[in-house]
């Protein structure tokens, strides 16, 4: 057996799991071999037809335990790299929602429109300062931090997001830290003068988009009522034309609804443009119910996923760019043996700060309290944070704890899961399924590519 994907221990696993019952593996097979995913730990190995046959038989036998003990025979279980709890990491990023206000009226919005179901409002400057200067204050010197800014639109507060990129940026040099920035934006009100700021500051920018002409104007209207796509078309090259070499990244995010029939032409449309990378998010949780996504819509869209990962794949091996986002940070993290307790950074390493100040799990819980951790003002609220997320620990989640894919998918997003539930699950299996493939494939075909 080969070993293509090492163990990475989680940095926030401390304790081992005492034995449990859930599958400890998934079999799946390529062209080239059978191979085995051995879920703690995300380890691949390359196998033979006879063991995965009797890895096989075991599990349907006697279940989790025999396909246990098949895995340990052969020393391919050790001490569990996933523990049953973790201590809280450090806060090292936030996001800050500098506008609770939107200038377009995108159906499903998970932020109502922007304001997160309050009234519309716009952070203060000493908010903002509290909030960078606690941050940093956190980090060690020669350490690294991330700022993002959102909203709502967070260029409706441009005055403001560059007096807090500079305050930041200053007080992170005094400090020796490596201040990363980050902006989520719609782009109708960007300018030249915007992408000159960004690029000397080194933002990754992410520009919501959804697709063509027709699907942007229908999903993503303005306040008044008309189309958005021509705007920020006119309004995206001053910010394309300075990307890596002018010191910025741009990639769009388009939310699938069900209203994307030819995912694929959409992607490839936002592709054109010259986005560094075009990743797709499903809309699980909307206000406008005929736009979300159901788990009756979940096999459809697992179909355009898979097909739009294999012409990437098709592609890679030709040498071409194509850059599909959720398949390239999917392959990065197995690659990695990316394995974790935990779905993201939400309530561990990342929080949101809302425009009030309140400290929430992450930019999609702002003024949800929940998820609200303190403030600003006072003080992050350690103890309530630490409940939270142990709370949400992957091995104590139904029907995750028995799921092969647990350690990689970490349990799915809290505020989707929160608001939907668990009805992307076999999506999720699915996907992760694909991606297994295509990375052995790939690094099969291409050695190194994924260094």
């Amino acid at each position: 057996m080969s070993v293509i994907a090492s163990v990475l221990v989680s940095a926030i696993s401390r304790r081992p799991a005492a034995p449990r019952g859930p599958s400890q593996a998934f079999s799946f097979r390529t062209a080239s071999s059978h191979h085995v995913l051995v879920a703690d730990g995300s380890r691949i190995y390359d196998v033979d037809a006879g063991f995965a046959q009797a890895l096989a038989d075991a599990a349907a036998r006697g279940g989790p335990a025999a396909e246990r003990a098949l895995l340990a025979s052969l020393g391919l279980l050790g001490v569990p790299a996933i523990g049953t709890s973790f201590d809280a990491p450090l806060v090292n990023a936030l996001s800050l929602a500098i506008a609770q206000r939107c200038n377009l009226a995108c159906g499903y919005c998970y932020a109502d429109g922007g304001s997160f179901g309050g009234e519309a409002k716009a952070m203060d400057w000493e908010v903002a300062r509290q909030a960078v200067e606690g941050l940093l204050d956190s980090i060690d010197a020669g350490g690294r931090a991330s700022l993002a800014f959102m909203g709502g639109e967070p260029l409706t507060e441009r005055a403001l997001l560059r007096r807090v990129t500079r305050h930041a940026a200053e007080r992170a040099a005094q400090r020796g830290i490596t201040l990363n920035f980050a902006l989520t934006t719609n782009a109708t009100l960007l300018n030249e003068d915007d992408a000159a700021f960004l690029a000397e500051h080194g933002f990754t920018v992410t520009v919501s988009l959804d697709g063509e002409a027709e699907l942007q104007d229908a999903l993503r209207p303005t306040l008044g009522g008309t189309g958005s796509h021509a705007r920020i078309l006119s309004r995206l090259q001053p910010l394309l034309s300075r990307q890596v070499s002018g010191g910025l990244q741009a990639s769009a995010r388009l939310t699938v609804t069900t209203r994307h029939h030819d995912l694929r032409a959409s992607v490839e449309h936002l592709m054109s443009l010259g986005f560094h990378s075009v990743g797709v998010s499903p809309a699980l949780h909307s206000r406008d119910g005929q736009l979300a996504l159901n788990a009756g819509h979940m096999a459809g869209l697992l179909a355009q996923m898979t097909g739009l990962a294999q012409e990437a794949e098709r592609r890679w091996l030709r040498g071409e760019a194509y850059p599909f986002g959720n398949l390239m940070a999917a392959l990065q993290e197995i690659h990695r043996g990316t394995h974790r307790p935990l779905p993201c950074g939400a309530g561990a390493g990342y929080l949101g700060v809302a425009a009030d100040g309140q400290l929430n799990a992450c930019h999609r819980f702002v003024g949800d309290d929940t998820a609200a951790f303190g403030d600003v003002q006072q003080g992050l609220d350690q103890a309530a944070r630490s409940q939270w997320l142990s709370e949400r620990h992957v091995d104590r989640q139904q029907p995750c704890a028995g799921c092969w894919a647990r350690y990689l998918c970490g349990g799915g997003c809290h505020h989707e899961v929160q608001h939907g539930g668990r009805q992307a699950c076999d999506f999720i299996r699915g996907w992760l399924a694909h991606c297994l493939g295509a990375y052995v494939r790939i690094d099969h075909a291409r050695p190194g590519l994924f260094d």
